[in-house]
């Protein structure tokens, strides 16, 4: 199903969908990090209080409204006719690797969460190690999106 008019807003969306992309991808990239060095932090201390702070705000005033902002955005695309062929296979790849991105957001919450709580018991290289998912994630995609290997 797609929605006609929507074809003169495609550059328009493709544009605005690319800049919640970088912003959505900014924060996932950073927040494991902080995690890294949150880890080192004796818990309740004011260094942690403050990184709690930074956590929160990337959280909530950077990824996601920049995750809601690139779904809304991807979805007006995929709406918008021509711009998938739904016989290639590309775009199942780059769907499940966006719904995989997605649920890395989600336990990036949990994860956020549990050092608010005061209760991470994971050490700094599990944090370290997770900060790579979404640099993989995001070469799927855009090897995807921009290859269409198949």
């Amino acid at each position: 199903m797609t929605i006609g008019l929507l074809a003169p807003l495609y550059p328009w969306v493709k544009a605005l969908h690319v800049m919640s992309v970088i912003a959505w991808m900014a924060g996932m990239f950073y927040l494991p990090r902080l995690f890294v060095y949150h880890c080192d932090l004796v818990p309740g201390s004011a260094e942690s209080e403050r990184f709690k702070v930074m956590e929160r705000r990337l959280f909530k005033q950077i990824i996601n409204p920049a995750m809601m902002a690139a779904w809304s955005f991807g979805i007006l695309l995929v709406l918008t006719p021509g711009v998938i062929d739904w016989g290639a296979g590309w775009w199942h790849v780059k769907l499940a690797a966006v719904l995989l991105l997605s649920g890395f957001h989600g336990e990036l919450s949990r994860w956020r969460r549990a050092f608010l709580e005061d209760r991470n018991r994971r050490p700094a290289r599990f944090y370290r190690i997770a900060n790579e998912v979404p640099t993989v994630l995001m070469v799927v995609i855009v090897l995807m999106v921009i290859a269409r290997p198949f």
